[in-house]
Parts: C-alpha cells; sequence; structure tokens
C-alpha cells in the first residue's frame, strides 16, 4: 500500500526539504516553498520500474558523428530560432504570456508540417476538440495528417502517442497535464516535474519532436521549476504587446543552434505571418532630424538588425534625477552617462534621462553603447544627428571606443536599407573591405564620435 508524507518544495528551483524553509538553500529566493503531498509506493520506482532498458558505457571514440537531421518548415523566422529546423527527438519548451499567440503559431507549425507527410498529434488540455477546430478553421490549417485531442492524463496521452505514432506532438499546456502517480495538483512542481521527465522519455526513446507550452507568471518566467528549463532541449519565449501587432520568438536555450537568435512575426487576422526584413519594420516611424535619435546595428544572434535609439534629456523637479530605460540595461545606461560627464563635461545631474529602444526589442551587447551616448548627447544639447548614419561601438570608463565584432554584416545591413555614413571604432577597421556606396567614419574616442555625429 503506498505511504503518503508532506514534502515543501521550491516554486523557483525545485529544491526538496522536509520542512518549511523561509529562503532557499539552493536558489537563496525567499518564501518560494510549496507544500504538496507524495506518494511513495514500495513497488515503483522513480521511473516506473526495473522494465527500462539497461545502457552501457561507450568510448567516445567508438561514437559515430553525424549531423542532426532536421525537419524544415515553412516558417523560415522559426527555422532561424531553432537553428536550422526540428530535430527529431528533441524537446521544446515555448513559454509567453496568455493571449500572445503561442497555440496560433503552434497550429500554424503543425498544419505546415502536415503538408511535409509529417503526422502530428496536437494535444489541448485547455480547449476541447472543437475550439481547436474553430481555431483551424480561422487560421485554415486543416489535413488529414492532424490530430486533435482534449486530454490532461500523463498515461493517457502516452497511449494516443502510441497509437497514432505521430513524427511532431504539441503538448499546450505542461501546467494542465498530470500524473495519477502523483498525488498532487496539476501545475504543482512535483506535477510538472513528473510529467516533462515522462514526455522527455517519450520524446528522445521514440524519436517525436515534442514541444511543451509553459505558463508565465507575472514576472515574465515559465511557471514551475527552474529543473524544467534545464531538462528540455531548447526554450523559447513567445514576446510582444497584446494590442501590438507584433510578436518575437527569442530563444534562450538550444541545444542544436545558437541562443539569441529572435523571429519576428506579424499578428494578422488569418494568424501570423513571418517578417522577412525586420530592419525596415523597426525603422518604419522614425522621424528625420530630430535631436535624441540615432540608429544603432545590433547583432541579434547571427542576423544583423537596425534599430531606432530614442533619449529624451529634461531638467529634474527632485534632488535625485531619474534614469530609465526600456529594453536596455539600467546599470549600463547609468555608466554610459558617468562616462558623458567626467570625460565631456556634461553636467547631468540635475537632468533626468529616458532611453527608449522602438520597436520593444532588448538590446544587450556592448556595441550599442556609443549610439547611446550619441543620443543621450544629442537631447542635452538639443542637435539632431545625421538622419542617415549608423552608429557602433563599444565605450570604455576612460572614454575610449572598442572595436566590435562582424562589422562586414553590419555594414552590408545598413548599405541595403539607404544609410549614407557608418561611425563604427577605428579599431574594427581592420581585416575587412567596405563596400561601396556607403561613407566609413573610425573614432577613437566619444569626442571624436560627437563632433562627427551631431549636426
Amino acid at each position: 500500500m503506498a505511504k503518503t508524507k508532506t514534502k515543501f518544495f521550491c516554486s523557483e528551483c525545485g529544491y526538496e526539504s522536509p520542512k518549511w524553509l523561509g529562503k532557499c538553500p539552493g536558489c537563496q529566493a525567499w518564501n518560494s516553498f510549496v507544500e504538496e503531498i507524495e506518494t511513495v509506493s514500495k513497488s515503483r520506482g522513480f521511473h516506473g520500474g526495473a522494465s527500462e532498458k539497461k545502457e552501457k558505457a561507450v568510448s567516445i571514440i567508438n561514437i559515430e558523428s553525424s549531423e542532426e537531421a532536421r525537419i524544415i518548415t515553412e516558417n523560415r523566422e522559426l527555422n532561424r530560432v531553432l537553428g536550422g529546423g526540428i530535430v527529431p527527438g528533441s524537446l521544446i519548451l515555448v513559454g509567453g504570456d496568455p493571449g500572445i499567440g503561442k497555440s496560433t503559431l503552434l497550429l500554424q507549425t503543425s498544419y505546415e508540417l502536415t503538408k511535409q507527410e509529417c503526422k502530428v498529434l496536437y494535444i489541448s488540455g485547455e480547449e476541447s476538440v472543437r475550439q481547436t477546430k474553430l481555431r483551424a478553421d480561422r487560421l485554415q490549417a486543416i489535413s488529414p495528417l492532424l490530430f486533435v485531442l482534449s486530454e490532461t492524463n500523463a498515461q493517457f496521452i502516452e497511449a494516443a502517442i502510441v497509437e497514432i505514432r505521430p513524427d511532431f506532438v504539441v503538448i499546450d499546456s505542461i501546467q494542465t497535464v498530470y500524473h495519477p502517480a502523483v498525488e498532487s495538483a496539476p501545475g504543482s512542481v512535483s506535477q510538472v516535474r513528473e510529467c516533462t521527465g515522462h514526455f522527455m522519455r517519450i520524446a528522445k526513446g521514440k524519436g517525436i519532436a515534442t514541444v511543451l507550452v509553459g505558463h508565465v507568471t507575472k514576472e515574465g518566467a515559465i511557471a514551475g521549476p527552474r529543473m524544467l528549463e534545464h531538462m528540455v532541449d531548447c526554450v523559447l519565449y513567445f514576446e510582444g504587446e497584446r494590442h501590438h501587432s507584433y510578436r518575437l520568438l527569442r530563444a534562450v536555450k538550444n541545444r542544436f543552434g545558437s541562443t539569441n537568435e529572435i523571429g519576428i512575426f506579424e499578428m494578422q487576422e488569418t494568424g501570423l505571418v513571418e517578417v522577412s526584413n525586420p530592419s525596415e519594420l523597426f525603422l518604419s516611424e522614425r522621424p528625420l532630424g530630430v535631436s535624441g535619435s540615432t540608429v544603432v546595428a545590433s547583432m541579434e544572434g547571427t542576423r544583423p538588425v537596425l534599430v531606432e535609439l530614442q533619449a529624451l534629456v529634461s531638467q529634474t523637479n527632485f534632488p535625485s534625477p531619474r534614469r530609465m530605460a526600456t529594453g536596455y540595461d539600467h546599470n549600463r545606461l547609468a555608466l554610459i552617462i558617468a562616462v558623458l560627464e567626467k570625460r565631456m563635461g556634461m553636467f547631468l545631474q540635475n537632468q533626468d534621462a529616458y532611453l527608449n529602444i522602438a520597436g520593444g526589442v532588448k538590446l544587450d551587447e556592448p556595441a550599442v553603447d556609443l549610439a547611446v551616448a550619441v543620443s543621450i548627447a544629442s537631447s542635452f544639447r538639443d542637435q539632431p544627428t545625421q538622419p542617415f548614419d549608423v552608429i557602433i561601438g563599444e565605450i570604455g570608463l576612460t572614454g575610449e571606443v572598442r572595436g566590435v565584432s562582424r562589422v562586414d554584416q553590419r555594414v552590408r545591413e545598413a548599405q541595403k536599407l539607404g544609410f549614407k555614413r557608418m561611425i563604427l571604432p577605428q579599431k574594427s577597421l581592420k581585416g575587412w573591405t567596405p563596400p561601396a556606396g556607403i561613407e566609413i567614419i573610425g573614432v577613437n574616442t566619444v569626442a571624436e564620435a560627437l563632433s562627427v555625429a551631431l549636426v
């Protein structure tokens, strides 16, 4: 007979404790422990008994090296984020705010895979099969190879997978699925951990690409233990404002490709449509000849993206001036303002400084520093920048401009969109040939960059 006992789990990292603790010893989070009832059976092991096959260790030189075969979808943005396509047997976790379009994206992807004679099983724990059919009708995603199931029992889901033998499985969402052997509510730490491990063994054992949809907390992180992101092969975040039409798909973990890749989509009545030229999108509403506005060429994974930076510096009404940044690191902004004060003699201690990255993009690479400094100086002096300039460069604490990587790709992207000049570090001019039709200006200090950039 099974014996029940109470345990406490950290909702952030999954740390297990026999008693409640105010601070988690694993991740140092406060008030993160939740109480759950766990059933322990002597006849049942952690993974279901001794029926599993025992693996033997082999020398690494005896393992054949081969490229992972991928399923290439018609969605080029999704292929880019995943590193070239969907790897069979991979476990993918997709998170995002409610109503952002996760189910729409996955249902469209499922339909596109059926065009390649792939059998797809779409499992919804939140909607009935009729509701899923209504969405499929709206998206025109109807195919005889697309199977729909409304189920939350993990064992019944496994039985359906064994019966249908699909090539691609979508589980929407993992927080609604429960395993009968775990005596806790669906969505709890124990259930999420056990169900994810259950589907991981199915995906790896049968070579089925599986996508898990995860709910997010109010802070924007995926709900459940942090262990959930460690177990899967790929973690994707679907971002964007619900009242705006553009969505960003960002990879924060990928065992089969590079991280920090982004895919850009536009939500329309017929579903999500990929945006092939994001630079043109982000610059479509850019004002010309306005102080505080600059354009920077940032690398998002392997793709150069041109984004507009907007800075506003105004007289403060408070004893301590405000420093606010949207889409940029707040601490990095304070560092650049300190460099402008110390090295350039700008008195910003009585000025509020606001920085905004247009289009909802988050930039975190050091190559954005010089454009941020030029934007702040332009707004502070009320001097507009040249409307067809692109600025890149990293700033040091002594006011020098350091070199950046992949300069040739950034310059080609700026030239393609019709920009006339490129202000970049002098050290980055070596090792490549600038293309014709765009002026390249190398600078060594922030002072040189300001003298060139400001009208």
